[in-house]
């Protein structure tokens, strides 16, 4: 291949994510939404709508038209069918996308900062940009949540083991709560609590929580996995994506977990699946575990194979089962406190 060749497929990637920049523009003022509700409107109609900048908006206009997200509609613009599926409501809206890349972008710059130093500052990045926190929960939702509702709730059997005796699921780490949700859409007779450290997320959780009728059933509170009471033990206690931010003081996260549960009480860890063979890392479909996983690094963390997790729920007397889902990519392992 030569060079020239690789210089128009690189300047084509390089206008591909230009588009993203200017989609999560939109997403995060509102901008599709309101085109959307309005049918079409003028550039400063839509400004004072988004209650925005109209000089910002005129110009966003001008690239959402050159990307292809808006037509020119009457005296302004109306959302194109590839605008309409920014709207983060929108039936298998493309925003989860748009946030992802955003935050794969702040996390490359910050790594390529960091490595000369070697400095993990660690969780707070995702906070450092005011812009992307407050979608980080619903970027996980969009992503994650129809893989839970479709194959993880009704593929993992203790799920619906906790629902049949109304038991207590605990959710460490619940950013904006969406799988307590999820899981109490699935399970109509279980009760939640969700915990997390940002308060921004519990009350985001909460708010979602009202707005779906699910308040009665699960709450949300501020609370830290090395640091949390229960009223009584729970039946299931879920980490979601979470174990390896606190991997390194492992032993007494193990050692939390079985003794929040009750006899014959389950954790459910849900973890990328990092492969044993790095030759997996070529297929497409894994190649982005390996950008997280240097993501990962600047937060203090790294991805987990499924058998370091087996082991560590057998350190603490805990019979643990793997399941995986996604083509593999998704691993999660039940530990049954005896």
């Amino acid at each position: 291949m030569g060079v020239e060749t690789l210089k128009q497929q690189f300047r084509a990637q390089a206008q591909a994510a230009a588009g993203l920049d200017i989609a999560y523009i939109g997403i995060v003022n509102g901008l599709f939404s309101a085109l959307h509700a309005l049918g079409d409107a003028s550039p400063d109609a839509l400004a004072q709508r988004c209650g925005v900048d109209p000089g910002y908006v005129r110009r966003w206009c001008d690239a959402g038209y050159a990307f292809g997200y808006l037509d020119e509609a009457g005296a302004g613009f109306g959302l194109t069918e590839t605008g309409a599926a920014m709207r983060p409501d929108a039936p298998e809206t493309l925003m989860p996308v748009v946030i992802q890349a955003m935050l794969a972008a702040h996390m490359a710059e910050r790594a390529a900062g960091l490595m000369k130093t070697g400095a993990r500052p660690g969780e707070q990045v995702l906070a450092e940009r005011e812009t992307i926190l407050p979608w980080f929960g619903a970027m996980l939702e969009g992503n994650f949540g129809p893989l839970f509702e479709s194959a993880i709730c009704p593929g993992v059997p203790a799920f619906q083991e906790v629902d049949a005796r109304g038991g207590l699921a605990v959710d460490l780490g619940c950013g904006n709560g969406w799988y307590l949700r999820a899981l109490a859409r699935r399970c109509p007779h279980l009760s939640g609590l969700g915990l997390d450290g940002f308060e921004e997320n519990v009350s985001q959780a909460a708010r979602l929580a009202k707005a779906a009728g699910l308040e009665g059933r699960i709450r949300f509170a501020a609370g830290d996995i090395m640091d949390f009471n229960l009223d009584e033990p729970a039946d299931l206690i879920a980490m979601n994506r979470a174990l390896h931010h606190v991997w390194d003081r492992r032993e007494a996260v193990f050692g939390i977990l079985r003794d929040h549960l009750k006899p014959g009480g389950v954790a459910v860890i849900w973890e990328p699946n990092w492969p044993a063979e790095r030759a997996a890392l070529r297929d497409p479909a894994r190649r982005g575990l390996a950008f997280q996983n240097l993501s990962e690094h600047v937060q203090g963390n790294h991805l987990l194979r499924p058998d370091e997790i087996v082991a560590a729920f057998a350190a603490v007397d805990m019979p643990a089962e793997t399941y995986l889902f996604a083509g593999g990519n998704e691993a999660v392992v039940v530990g049954r406190r005896r």
